[in-house]
């Protein structure tokens, strides 16, 4: 393997190996029981070419998907048919609705990320009662932009600069 090659994977490796954990130290601090979701959002981000310019599109699309969810969850609870047919109902609107919205501002809305979102809040959210989702939705959202920002942004840089000073060296 070249030199080149191999500095910038045992960098990636130290950095991964070192931060994200300091994010799963503090996350309870801060009442964050969900500071898993971070890893699933930085890896869409890394997924997504690594790069700072598309943070803030792939922070909307979490965002939303999170509220996405919320709103989900309210919908098929009111809905006045079967489980199966409140499902597929809502899926199906709401799913064509993320994906025709965020088409209109791909600028700003990140489709993949919105779908991400909403499938991440949807997994976590769904088995609690109502009374509980909007305060674990807070966390989710707090857990996706340390996945995007902390772990995909930050991260990346430290793991650029220091593959530099040593591909220098």
């Amino acid at each position: 393997m070249e030199r080149g090659k191999w500095t910038e994977i045992w960098t990636l490796a130290l950095c991964i190996a070192l931060f994200p954990p300091i994010w799963a130290v503090f996350a309870p601090f801060i009442q964050v029981t969900t500071g898993s979701v971070a890893l699933i959002c930085a890896g869409l981000y890394v997924a997504h070419g690594n790069s700072a310019k598309n943070a803030l599109k792939i922070s909307i699309g979490f965002l939303l998907g999170d509220l996405w969810a919320i709103l989900a969850l309210r919908l098929m609870a009111a809905l006045p048919v079967s489980q199966s047919a409140a499902l597929f109902v809502t899926l199906f609107v709401m799913g064509g609705l993320a994906v025709l919205i965020s088409g209109f501002v791909p600028k700003y809305i990140d489709t993949p990320s919105w779908l991400c979102g909403w499938a991440i809040g949807l997994t976590i959210l769904s088995p609690l009662p109502q009374t509980e989702v909007l305060s674990l939705a807070w966390q989710i959202a707090v857990a996706m932009l340390v996945g995007v920002w902390y772990v995909g942004v930050f991260v990346g840089a430290v793991q650029r600069k220091m593959a530099g000073k040593f591909a220098k060296e």
